[in-house]
């Protein structure tokens, strides 16, 4: 087990090190000068030179890249061009509020998900099981920002339980703080809930069907025990690969939906990064997702023997 996370762990660095690279490349093709934007449209050339040489902007691509390496490997991540702080610090402020909002929306997925799923794999042919289809099919095509703006217009326009956006620090406000959770959260866990639902239902469905099942009902036991105990037990093993991806795609439509309903997290601090072409920003946040996204799922293999015994990743 050990040799296989230190294995995991080494795997990683090549891959963040191309997703940095790429990363890097992409943001310095958009059109615009950061020096320009920082200074404003009056400023004349000379100082503009002199910022951009300041800023380092000066030198080749590959060189910037590998100067910025250097110092990440270090653990520095260079400092923010527009918010004059630290990349880190920067990022340390916005992550609590992105974390919250993706912990949320995944509960909130696998909440109804779990639940839905199961109790249409035991009640075929019913209309549960035709109302949680057309749910799911739904949910699956309707982009997350579509549906924040059907939310935003329903729940806090019309009969307004809810405000439309912004953000109060739980441990200020916590109230507040729940109110302001719930139309985010529903917006971004939407599409997880189905996707989370077909995939436990046919689970479930696949499971039923195994002789152990049979021999678990054919012993007496209430179908409620063979279902919940015996069946889902197993049927949630495909559902820890799909959890696992799932918090590369919230991560990402959180940047998103934090800009649609003003939440200050990484998401939204990438979106302003990216218009105003703040580099150190852009390139922090792109490998701070990365690695959460490969850490996340590390811990997603690492934890299959504990839904199954009959996995030995010592055997993989």
């Amino acid at each position: 087990m050990l040799r296989y996370i230190i294995q995991r762990i080494i795997f990683m660095i090549p891959v963040a090190l191309i997703v940095s690279f790429m990363a890097f490349l992409l943001i310095h093709l958009i059109p615009g000068d950061p020096a320009r934007v920082l200074l404003g449209e009056e400023a004349t050339p000379q100082t503009v030179a002199a910022l951009r040489k300041e800023l380092g902007l000066d030198q080749p691509l590959l060189i910037q890249f590998v100067l910025w390496l250097w110092q990440a490997v270090h653990g520095n991540l260079g400092v923010s061009i527009q918010l004059h702080l630290p990349v880190t610090q920067a990022l340390m402020q916005r992550l609590p509020v992105t974390v919250e909002l993706g912990v949320a929306s995944l509960l909130f997925s696998l909440v109804l998900a779990i639940p839905l799923g199961v109790y249409s794999a035991t009640h075929r042919n019913s209309l549960v099981e035709w109302l949680v289809n057309i749910s799911s099919l739904l949910g699956t095509a309707v982009p997350s920002f579509v549906l924040a703006l059907v939310l935003i217009f329903l729940f806090a326009v019309v009969w307004r339980p809810f405000p439309p956006g912004g953000y109060a620090p739980l441990i200020d406000d916590p109230v507040r703080n729940l109110r302001d959770l719930v139309l985010p959260m529903i917006a971004l866990g939407t599409g997880a809930v189905a996707v989370n639902l077909r995939q436990i239902r046919a689970s479930m469905t696949e499971v039923l069907a195994q002789d152990y099942v049979r021999t678990a009902r054919a012993k007496g036991l209430s179908e409620r025990r063979v279902n919940y105990v015996h069946a889902l037990r197993n049927a949630l093993v495909p559902m820890i690969t799909i959890v696992g991806l799932q918090i590369g795609s919230i991560l990402g439509g959180a940047f998103v939906i934090e800009t649609v309903f003003l939440w200050p997290g990484v998401g939204a601090l990438a979106i302003q990064s990216i218009f105003s072409k703040d580099y150190p920003v852009v390139q922090g946040v792109v490998l701070l997702v990365a690695f959460s996204y490969m850490l996340t799922n590390l811990l997603v293999d690492v934890s299959y023997p504990l839904f199954d015994p009959r996995i030995r990743l010592s055997k993989s």
